[in-house]
């Protein structure tokens, strides 16, 4: 099957899909009060007794992306095109109150329609594999949570868990945590942590802790179900993170941490692309609403500590050994929401994170630590592969505005945005040889749109598309593509 053919076939499942959700809504009007046969009889299935309840989803993703991986259209591998269909089954017990057992299975099996540049249906840097890729299945999620311990505001949870940006607190918008598992492309992103959280309900702050002990290999801490030797991460990582956060003000909601993070090099990848660092992270964020209308995000970090990174190669022989690090970052946003029928919002984006500069003996490029996830484009995730590691971003300035509207509300929502995007440091001191100029600061211009529809409680989709026009930081000025066709159903 051809990319277009494909992308074609995705696109119209999911505008036959979008039709024929529109006139079952246009059919039913606003939404009944009571539940529906059918969702009653969903409901009652999904939690049979009062301490069950079970779950699962699907999702179904064509992807094609043009020079991303490669930055080089010379490259046979440059060319990506593959279906992704992940399927996922959990369930939490609750047996009394405020204890709970979760566990969720994941597998996400690949189709593959051009020649696969990367593990484990390519067979060399320029050779790869069509067709089906099993890959295997994975204890997505094992954890036991206790609230309210001994009658005060304590919350443990122990296992592994997932992180959500926007859901848990200790994660902010997801800047350095999100993602414990960015070897695997979204399929998986859990941490293997001990959390601990306390809430002083009428300071309206809490104290949260963190600890993290995060496998690279796929069946390092459970078993896997038709094991491939799946990289989850680069390293072995272990790490603390502690945070004190006040919400007592609706204007200025403020957030103090530290982060240790440890990364042991492991020899699971050929070549070993791992650290060896002992990162420390102190970072503060400050957030809220200045009036009906605006809203604002800024959130700061310094690093220090020593890192080893093998992947340093300009100026030639450069050393890899330990080094000191002194890095920085920020990332900033202000939103003008319009307030009107169709939700419309205004952002205005930047982001600062440091390079290293190759002629001091000091490591200054930031590290992302586990905010090695699509924060604000898939372009700006794997496009610095062949730079450092799918999404070790640094040595980055970005600006830019996003803006979003709801053209049916509760239904679909549009975002496009557009960026400038820059480099601190003119050396790409880990980038592959070939691909870098090292002799410029613009990275290029980036443009992206996304549509998603919510077709109803059980199934949602979108359109995704990215342009990267690279500067002169690049060996190559070739335009970057990346297009997304993504259907999920949810039971």
């Amino acid at each position: 099957m051809s990319k277009a053919r494909a992308v074609i076939i995705s696109a119209v499942i999911l505008a036959v899909t979008l039709m024929s959700a529109q006139a079952q809504t246009a059919q039913t009007g606003a939404t009944p009060a009571k539940l529906s046969a059918t969702e009653q009889m969903i409901k009652d299935i999904k939690n049979p007794t009062s301490w069950l309840n079970w779950g699962a989803d699907l999702r179904i993703r064509n992807e094609y992306f043009n020079n991303l991986l490669t930055l080089n259209r010379d490259n046979p591998l440059h060319e990506q095109d593959y279906f992704r269909f992940r399927a996922r089954l959990w369930a939490t017990i609750t047996p009394v109150e405020d204890l709970s057992f979760s566990v969720r299975l994941a597998a996400e099996p690949r189709e593959w329609m051009k020649d696969a540049g990367y593990t484990p249906m390519r067979t060399s840097p320029t050779t790869g594999r069509k067709g089906l890729d099993m890959r295997e299945g994975i204890i997505d999620n094992l954890w036991v949570e206790y609230k309210n311990i001994a009658e005060l505001p304590l919350t443990i949870k122990v296992g592994r868990q997932d992180l959500i940006p926007g859901r848990d607190s200790l994660a902010g918008d997801g800047w350095l945590l999100a993602d414990g598992t960015p070897g695997d492309g979204s399929w998986t992103y859990y941490f293997d942590a001990v959390r601990l959280k306390y809430e002083f309900k009428e300071q309206n702050t809490t104290f949260e802790a963190m600890g993290i002990a995060q496998d690279p290999r796929d069946d390092g801490w459970l078993p896997t179900l038709n094991n491939q030797n799946l990289p989850q991460g680069d390293q072995r990582e272990k790490g603390v993170v502690v945070q004190l956060a006040n919400t007592s003000h609706k204007s200025a909601n403020m957030a103090a941490y530290f982060i240790y993070k440890n990364d042991d090099r492991v020899s699971i990848h050929y070549p070993t692309v791992g650290d060896d660092a002992d990162i420390y992270t102190i970072g503060a964020r400050i957030n809220g609403l200045l009036d009906d209308h605006w809203k604002y995000w800024i959130e700061g970090a310094y690093q220090f500590g020593r890192k080893a990174d093998p992947r340093v190669q300009f100026p030639a022989g450069s050393s890899t050994a330990s080094r000191d690090l002194s890095a920085y970052g920020v990332n900033a946003r202000l939103t003008y929401q319009f307030n009107d029928k169709l939700n419309n919002q205004l952002t205005l984006s930047g982001e600062l994170l440091s390079g290293d500069d190759p002629k001091t003996r000091q490591d200054e490029m930031f590290d992302s630590l586990w905010g090695r996830w699509p924060r604000w484009c898939e372009i700006g995730l794997y496009g610095v592969a062949a730079e450092a590691r799918i999404g070790q971003q640094a040595n980055l300035l970005r600006l830019g505005p996003t803006w979003s509207i709801d053209p049916i509300k509760n239904r679909m929502r549009f975002v496009s945005s557009y960026y400038a995007l820059f480099a601190m440091e003119k050396a790409a001191t880990r980038g592959a040889p070939g691909l870098f100029s090292n002799d410029d600061h613009f990275r290029g211009h980036l443009a992206a749109a996304m549509v998603e529809y919510t077709f109803g409680k059980h199934m949602k989709g979108h359109l995704w598309g990215e342009l990267l026009f690279p500067g002169d930081y690049y060996e190559h000025q070739k335009m970057i593509s990346f297009l997304r066709a993504e259907v999920m159903f949810t039971f």
